[in-house]
């Protein structure tokens, strides 16, 4: 797991602003990125999957020969456009908003819940 520190703005920001700072942070996740890995942004274009949607789409991802698989997950502003774009997949929690690091616990609980899913464990009821 990576985290990198969001681009101060200003407390009410212009959009050239928030665009160029994204701008920035596209550019700091590609550089943490290993070679090759398939993107899955969550943002709020994504699509809501149920967890056994989740462990099977991370199965299917696998047995195509995956082998390293990044999760974006943005700061206040979301992630740049070219990143969501270059995305394998787009995931979407929900249409709440949650804070970037609530976002972060959650997936981390839902992606266990898919390795124990598709383990048939009887961890997910």
């Amino acid at each position: 797991m990576v985290e990198l520190p969001e681009e101060r703005l200003p407390s009410n920001p212009s959009q050239a602003q928030i665009d160029a700072a994204l701008e920035k942070e596209a550019a700091a996740i590609r550089a943490k990125l290993a070679p090759g890995a398939s993107l899955v942004a969550l943002c709020v274009e994504g699509r809501m999957r149920s967890s056994e949607e989740l462990s099977g789409l991370l199965s299917d991802w696998s047995s195509r020969g995956g082998s390293s698989l990044s999760f974006l997950i943005g700061g206040s502003y979301g992630l740049h456009a070219s990143l969501k774009a270059e995305a394998w997949a787009r995931l979407s929690m929900s249409p709440m908003t949650f804070p970037h690091h609530l976002a972060r616990v959650m997936l981390l609980e839902q992606l266990y819940r898919s390795f124990k899913i598709d383990e048939g464990s009887s961890y997910h009821k």
